[in-house]
């Protein structure tokens, strides 16, 4: 289900997690800074349909942590927990990109008028253009983007998008 310009008015959308806003989990694995750690938690994925469809990688000296978001969420919690990765959750919100000569900058502007901070964002790799945003108030930032016409995704549009 799409949620933004493209939705129904007065659609209800609680998820799957209780909320009443559409919110994607991204997963956060926290890794030694060696070689082929990255490949070693990509391979893992090497035998299954569910397919990494965004990352980020934040690297330092000693660790890094990989930042991914994948089309079927239950089943890399198990993928993860069963490799014995540390790892947490998190909450972002995926935002379809504009039509406009300057995508990026109209989601920058109507989130800069709700007065929400980015923390980080990252693009998704399949799929429709898309970014994945980490914001500081997840839920006011959603309704404001879709009060200005932007089209949120869920992680059953994600699932679906890498299904068709």
């Amino acid at each position: 289900m799409i949620f933004g310009e493209d939705a129904g008015e007065g659609v209800g959308f609680a998820t799957a997690r209780g909320r009443d806003w559409p919110s994607v989990r991204q997963f956060n694995v926290f890794l030694a800074n060696r070689l082929g750690a990255l490949l070693n938690v990509a391979k893992r994925f090497e035998t299954t349909d569910n397919r990494i469809i965004a990352l980020s990688v934040v690297d330092s000296t000693d660790c890094a942590i990989v930042r991914l978001v994948v089309s079927d969420p239950e089943r890399a919690y198990e993928i993860f927990e069963q490799g014995n990765l540390p790892f947490t959750e998190s909450d972002l919100l995926v935002v379809t990109l504009p039509d406009g000569p300057q995508p990026l900058l109209q989601i920058c502007k109507a989130l800069l008028g709700a007065e929400i901070s980015i923390h980080y964002a990252y693009p998704l790799m399949a799929g429709r253009a898309a970014v994945a945003l980490h914001v500081e108030d997840i839920e006011t930032a959603s309704q404001h983007l879709q009060q200005m016409g932007f089209t949120l995704l869920s992680e059953n549009d994600l699932n679906e998008q890498q299904a068709g």
